[in-house]
C-alpha cells in the first residue's frame, strides 16, 4: 500500500502550456545569483513563491511542462513540497523526470475544468480518482501502476535502487 495514495491541498490554478521556462525560467542558469524558490515562476506569477505553502497542489490545462529538459521545474516542486501537480495533459519528459525524483504527477482529462483557484483538492493515486472537495465534483484518472506507486513510496528512482541493493546485501 503506497504512503503517497491519498493527496489533499489548495489549488493553485495554472492554464495551458506551462512551459519549463515559465516554471524555471533561463535566467537562473545565466550566473545570476538567486535561490531557484526566488525564480519559480517569476515573469508568470511572481508573487507565487511568496504565497504557495507545503502541501499546496496545482492544477493545470493543457500541455503542462512543455519545452526544455530542466530538471530543475521538477525539482524546485519537490523543494517547495508541493503536494502533486494534475494537469489535463503533461509533456512526456516532464512527467517522468518528476517520478523519477518522487513527486507525484498526475494526468486527468477535464481537470482544469472542475477546479478554481484556492478549492481543496483530493488525488487518490492507487485509485486515479480526483475530487474537488470544495463543489464535490470528481474525475477518474488512470491509477499509477505498482511499480510507479513503488518510486514514489521510495522518494524517487535512485533512493528505490539504493534501498533494492541493500536488500541483495
Amino acid at each position: 500500500m503506497s504512503k503517497l495514495e491519498i493527496i489533499r491541498g489548495k489549488v493553485w490554478k495554472f492554464g495551458d502550456n506551462v512551459s519549463t521556462t515559465d516554471i524555471t525560467p533561463k535566467e537562473m542558469f545565466h550566473g545570476i545569483p538567486h535561490t531557484t524558490r526566488e525564480m519559480v515562476f517569476a515573469a508568470t506569477r511572481p508573487d507565487w513563491k511568496n504565497r504557495v505553502q507545503p502541501g499546496d497542489c496545482i492544477v493545470a490545462g493543457e500541455n503542462f511542462g512543455f519545452g526544455s529538459t530542466r530538471t530543475v521545474a521538477s525539482d524546485v516542486m519537490k523543494e517547495l513540497r508541493i503536494g502533486c501537480i494534475v494537469a489535463d495533459s503533461m509533456a512526456r519528459m516532464y512527467f517522468r523526470t518528476a517520478i523519477s525524483i518522487g513527486f507525484p504527477t498526475l494526468v486527468c482529462a477535464g481537470v482544469s475544468r472542475i477546479f478554481s483557484e484556492g478549492d481543496e483538492l483530493e488525488a487518490d493515486i492507487a485509485r486515479g480518482v480526483i475530487r474537488n472537495l470544495t463543489t464535490g465534483q470528481s474525475l477518474r484518472s488512470s491509477p499509477y501502476p505498482p511499480y510507479l506507486l513503488e518510486i514514489l513510496d521510495a522518494g524517487g528512482l535512485m533512493p528505490l535502487l539504493v534501498k533494492k541493493l541493500e536488500d541483495l546485501k
